[in-house]
């Protein structure tokens, strides 16, 4: 019962750690302006602010003790950071005194440089229990993803590599170190050492070889998020599913942690799992699709018109002249309505007209609102021969010709649209043995045949329910 209390008074140590930062903080500050004399008149608040701060940094060494015997934590670590927090209260109050009792000034200078430095050791001692020992680093300011202990790299050859180092560890590296780690062991679990990960915490056994269904590990990486004890916690980065796959399949297969991935028994439904650590993950470039020259605003007469005709015209963004226009209610594309669009060819750089009656005729039309990036006309009566009519809209990134009557030849023809990023070819004329020639004459084009299957994974369940 009493260790539960004070586990529960040590949780206040995150929520009251920060305000004597802040408090001393502010007091060090004010403290030196009040040196010049035009901010002289600071000097009241300075001894009000350090008290305070003083008291604070004291709460927080009381409830920093009482989490600290929880023995969740490194305690080398949490030494120097407890001894370290003590020193920053016992100079706070030194400094309190001596503001107080209007003590030397040299001293008063002494006090605050060496209270100044123990905050930023405390903050980084602290900072290193929570987040890792590498928290404050060089090779983290330089990292693409602070948050991880570890790296998860492509694998030259997955067959080839050792299951437990190469595809398993770094999982845990990256998903669960930062709570079971070197420096933290929560449950008094620890996963970075293969002993200590076999042996478990203090809720006994994490992984049953053979068994992964009944494995804790397993179990927990399966709850609900929003379970208190679904693990990794939910401010967490989460697992994939093919890593909660690959852990499932190491564990199957007896969670040893000698032998190549070739050596271990491989279900299908994992092998394409495996195969895709051989892929680098995709670095997606960032496409700006709306100019970053500026515009005249557009034809107000014209976006009267078009609106008035249940068409949606609107600005693409906050502060903006270039527009969007959506033909989500109006159907019926007439001659006017491309007039009106022609109008706004300056600033229409998004235009939506799938599932209207648009045709080949009104394409050249279409084809000369040059700053187009994104058109979508899906399910339109287009071919081939309005397609070639897109041939001039050079700014053009995003095309949805999904359900229309194209071609490989006239997709073709828009090889030479130089930013062509994504082109949605579902279910038109475009044959099956056409995509490879396709894919040669847009290389850098994303070419989307749609049709997708997803894959079965072995954490995958059916819920069978009796008729009522």
């Amino acid at each position: 019962m009493l260790a539960s209390i004070n586990t529960f008074i040590g949780h206040f140590h995150p929520v009251l750690v920060h305000l004597p930062i802040g408090f001393i903080l502010a007091g060090l500050l004010l403290l030196w302006l009040s040196r010049k004399s035009k901010y002289a008149g600071l000097q009241p608040a300075i001894p009000v602010i350090l008290f305070w701060g003083a008291v604070m940094a004291t709460l927080s060494c009381i409830t920093g003790y009482l989490l600290s015997i929880s023995d969740d934590y490194d305690a080398n670590l949490v030494g120097w950071h407890q001894w370290m927090g003590i020193g920053v209260a016992l100079l706070s109050w030194v400094l309190w005194l001596n503001q107080k009792r209007k003590g030397d000034g040299f001293d008063r200078a002494l006090i605050s440089i060496a209270l100044f430095g123990l905050i930023i050791i405390t903050g980084h001692l602290g900072g290193s229990l929570t987040h890792g020992s590498g928290y404050l680093s060089f090779s983290n300011i330089y990292s693409s993803d602070s948050g991880s202990v570890g790296s998860i790299k492509p694998l030259p050859n997955v067959q080839e590599a050792m299951a437990y180092q190469d595809v398993v560890k770094p999982i845990l590296e990256t998903k669960c170190y930062s709570c079971h780690g070197a420096n933290k062991q929560k449950g008094k679990l620890r996963m970075d050492d293969s002993l200590a990960l076999m042996k478990g915490g203090k809720d006994g056994e994490i992984i049953e070889p053979g068994n992964a269904v009944n494995s804790e590990m397993i179990k927990r990486l399966l709850l609900p998020v929003d379970n208190e004890d679904h693990m990794p916690p939910k401010e967490k980065p989460q697992p994939t599913e093919s890593q909660i796959a690959l852990l499932h399949w190491w564990i199957n297969n007896g969670a040893a942690f000698n032998g190549k991935v070739k050596d271990f028994e491989q279900p299908d439904k994992i092998k394409p799992v495996l195969l895709a650590l051989q892929n680098a993950p995709e670095v997606k470039t960032v496409v700006v699709d709306v100019p970053s020259k500026s515009v005249s605003p557009g034809d107000i007469k014209a976006i009267e018109q078009l609106k008035n005709k249940g068409i949606v015209v609107m600005p693409v963004a906050q502060n903006s002249n270039y527009l969007m226009a959506n033909f989500v209610v109006n159907k019926m594309v007439s001659k006017e309505d491309l007039q009106n669009l022609f109008a706004l060819r300056d600033q229409l750089v998004w235009l939506k007209m799938g599932n209207t009656n648009l045709s080949d005729s009104g394409m050249a039309v279409i084809g000369k609102l040059e700053q187009l990036t994104r058109l979508s006309i899906e399910n339109t009566a287009i071919t081939d021969k309005g397609l070639t009519l897109l041939k001039p809209l050079r700014k053009l990134l995003y095309l949805n010709l999904v359900g229309t009557k194209v071609t490989v030849t006239g997709v073709t023809t828009l090889k030479d649209i130089p930013g062509l990023s994504s082109i949605y070819l579902y279910q038109t004329n475009v044959a099956k043995g056409d995509y490879a020639a396709l894919q040669k004459a847009f290389p850098k084009t994303t070419i989307d045949s749609g049709g997708y299957k997803v894959m079965d994974l072995p954490t995958d369940t059916i819920i069978v329910r009796s008729k009522q």
